[in-house]
């Protein structure tokens, strides 16, 4: 029976929650804690729903990644991150390990980087599902057979989980073409240009044609001539070459990052209740503490994996009750 690993990006939850809950959430000191109420409320609703087996949150450090030294204006167009926020990081690295919890982290490397690791890395597991929890579309580019990637719902949208059919339906794309896809037509949010007047549906376009970036490339002037891209989108193919390259390699998820899974520690462990109830209370997070399951965690991960095995045998017709195996 299929066990089920779940990889949290923590920096992307963070921020999902501290836009998402009020600023007015604060402790009696004054403190701004609306981003650790929102982690902790995802994180929670993350477990109950997914029911993992094995868990871990991964999280992005101070220092520039490899990315910066080779892009210096990667992610430079984004504006400082807010102290209010920054301030509460702490904290909820706190929530995380009171629910007995491992954190990664990697100097040099980005959460998504290290999510990618892992789950390079339990895709060679035996009977081990994989499920990434972010708000970042970048993680699509992971999915496979065994990994999915969930989308905590927010506001009016509920949550979602993408596999390989989901991406399809959304991007017409298969899952690692994502990166083709930011490479050629760029991506606001991380400062990748891609290239200049090729937008999201004409890049489309020639990644079903091309499937990827190199093979666009190797094939343009063929193209052009026989007409299967326009002399207009051909030239700035050309003129922006070395951006869409570029581009590629800052969009591609690294799986080598320089750390190992460890299922056992991995595992959902039993946790202290009391004092986790304590530091949810000094926060004054009533409704939280009313959250924590009673039974621990191992128990609730079974219990999912018991009622899956249970699985009702047709009945024949000389039957006269429902069989189970």
């Amino acid at each position: 029976m299929k066990k089920r690993l779940v990889l949290i990006d923590g920096h992307a939850i963070v921020f999902r929650a501290y836009y998402a809950f009020p600023a007015s959430l604060t402790t009696k000191k004054g403190e701004q804690i609306n981003a650790v109420y929102g982690f902790a409320s995802i994180l929670l609703s993350v477990i109950k729903e997914l029911k993992p087996s094995h868990i871990t949150v991964a999280f992005d450090l101070d220092e520039p990644t490899f990315r910066h030294i080779e892009y210096v204006g990667y992610k430079a167009q984004r504006p400082e991150v807010e102290e209010e926020l920054t301030a509460q990081i702490d904290k909820v690295k706190e929530a995380v390990k009171v629910l007995n919890i491992p954190i990664f982290e990697v100097e040099g490397f980005e959460a998504d980087d290290v999510i990618g690791t892992l789950a390079r890395q339990g895709n060679k597991e035996k009977d081990l599902e994989i499920v990434i929890v972010t708000g970042d579309q970048d993680a699509m580019q992971l999915i496979n057979s065994g990994v999915k990637v969930f989308v905590p719902g927010r506001g009016k949208q509920p949550a979602k989980m993408y596999g390989e059919k989901e991406v399809r339906e959304r991007y017409e794309l298969e899952p690692k073409q994502i990166i083709d896809l930011k490479a050629l037509a760029g991506d606001p949010s991380d400062n990748i240009p891609g290239v200049k007047g090729v937008g999201p549906k004409t890049a489309t376009e020639l990644l079903k044609k091309f499937l990827t970036v190199e093979r666009v490339y190797s094939r343009l002037d063929e193209a052009m001539k026989k007409g299967e891209i326009s002399k207009a989108v051909g030239e700035k193919l050309a003129d922006d070459y070395e951006e869409a390259v570029r581009g590629k390699k800052l969009a591609r998820i690294v799986t080598d990052v320089p750390i190992s899974l460890d299922l056992k520690a991995c595992e959902l462990h039993d946790y202290d209740k009391k004092k986790a109830g304590k530091f949810f209370e000094e926060l004054g997070f009533k409704s939280i503490v009313k959250r924590l399951p009673n039974d621990n965690w191992e128990q609730a991960a079974e219990e999912m994996f018991k009622k899956k095995r249970e699985k009702p045998v047709k009945k024949k017709k000389s039957e006269g009750q429902m069989g189970l195996f």
